[in-house]
């Protein structure tokens, strides 16, 4: 039971790891070429994977393993540790991400603009 929930634990702060890495360097490699600056600069990406590391490791693997865990079939030897299902949601949630990223980015200052008189304070 033990042994299944390490699996499961290392498992899922995988697919956390990589979704939240792909991200960061996707948007660090396009946001440099695009913009001629990285919108993550060296110091906030280590802050990136310093809060996330710490945060993920320690929301997974502190799960305590269930009696559920023994009602199903133990992996083999030869299964990959990243299956096709993570695969599938790893690439499906940094979609997701990159899309909301880039649209703040790209396009952040059109969607957060407020008409004239809605701005006291600063001349139009």
């Amino acid at each position: 039971m033990w042994g299944r929930n390490v699996y499961d634990s290392i498992s899922k702060f995988l697919q956390f790891q990589l979704t939240v890495n792909i991200v960061a360097v996707i948007v660090a490699f396009t946001g440099a070429c695009i913009t001629q600056d990285s919108p993550l600069k060296a110091v906030q990406m280590l802050w990136v994977n310093l809060i996330m590391d710490t945060f993920a490791s320690l929301a997974l693997a502190t799960e305590p393993p269930s009696e559920a865990l023994l009602l199903r079939k133990p992996y083999g030897r030869n299964k990959p540790l990243i299956s096709r299902t993570m695969m599938k949601n790893i690439l499906g949630h940094a979609v997701y991400q990159l899309t909301l990223i880039f649209t703040l980015l790209f396009v952040g200052e059109q969607l957060g603009h407020t008409p004239c008189s809605a701005r006291r304070q600063l001349p139009c």
